[in-house]
C-alpha cells in the first residue's frame, strides 16, 4: 500500500510532515508513505530541505495521494510540466486528498466539479475563483476525494486515509498516539466528529442462516 504526499518547492512543513508522521503510525509490512516531489530536493517556506522519496509519476500510481500545500501553489498550477503529470491522478482507482492550497491543484485538474472543498483562508479566494464552493469547516470528503483546511487539519486527512485503507481501529490508534497527553480522548473524539460523516457506511450484517430442521 503506497501513500504519496505531493510536496512542492515552498511547501508548508506542517501540511506534509504531520501527515507523514501520522500515516507512519501504521506498522504493516506493505504500508509505505513517501514524499513525492518534482525535483530531487525541495525547500520549505521556512528553509527546510527534504529529499525526494518518490516521483510525481509514482504518486499517480499510488493507492492514496495527499496534495500538500505551500506558498508557491499558484506557480505549481501554472507549470505545465507538473500539471501534465498530475493529470494521471484518478479518483476511480485511488484516494485523493488535498491539504489547504492543494485544493487549488485539484480544482485546476477538474477533480472538484460539483464537489465543495475545504481550504485555508489565504487560498479560499483562489479556489472560489476556480469555480469551487469553499466550506467553512476543517474537513470534507465525497467518495474518494477529500480536502482539509488549516495546517493542523492534516491529521484529519491522514486519519481518513488510514480509516479507508486499514480500518477505523488503525486510524483511531494513530490519532491517539499523536494527541496531546491529558487530552487524548477529547482530541480523538473531535477528530472522529469531523471525519465519520464522510466515511463509507459499514456493510449491513448478514442475516443468520436458519438451522436445518431435524426429524
Amino acid at each position: 500500500m503506497h501513500i504519496a504526499i505531493l510536496t512542492f518547492e515552498g511547501y508548508n512543513e506542517l501540511d506534509s510532515l504531520i501527515a507523514l508522521g501520522v500515516l507512519n503510525r501504521v506498522r504493516t509490512d506493505d504500508w509505505r508513505v513517501t514524499i513525492a516531489t518534482p525535483a530531487p530536493k525541495v525547500t520549505s517556506m521556512n528553509g527546510v530541505v527534504i529529499e525526494q522519496m518518490s516521483t510525481l509519476e509514482e504518486a499517480c500510481a499510488a493507492d492514496a495521494v495527499i496534495v500538500g500545500s505551500g506558498i508557491a501553489t499558484r506557480e505549481v498550477v501554472e507549470d505545465p510540466a507538473i500539471m501534465n503529470v498530475l493529470r494521471g491522478l484518478d479518483p476511480s482507482r485511488q484516494l485523493i486528498a488535498a491539504q489547504c492550497s492543494g485544493a487549488l491543484v485539484l480544482a485546476r485538474l477538474g477533480l472538484l466539479e460539483d464537489i465543495p472543498a475545504c481550504t485555508d483562508l489565504t487560498t479560499r479566494p483562489w479556489v472560489v475563483a476556480a469555480g469551487v464552493e469553499v466550506l467553512d469547516q476543517p474537513f470534507y470528503a465525497k467518495d474518494n476525494i477529500a480536502t482539509a483546511g488549516g495546517c493542523l487539519a492534516s491529521t484529519y486527512l491522514a486519519a481518513w486515509i488510514i480509516a479507508r485503507l486499514e480500518g477505523n481501529g488503525a486510524a483511531e490508534g494513530a490519532l491517539h498516539y499523536v494527541a496531546p497527553v491529558g487530552e487524548k480522548e477529547e482530541y480523538v473524539e473531535r477528530a472522529w466528529r469531523n471525519i465519520t460523516p464522510y466515511l463509507p457506511a459499514p456493510a449491513p450484517a448478514s442475516a443468520p442462516v436458519p438451522a436445518p430442521a431435524l426429524g
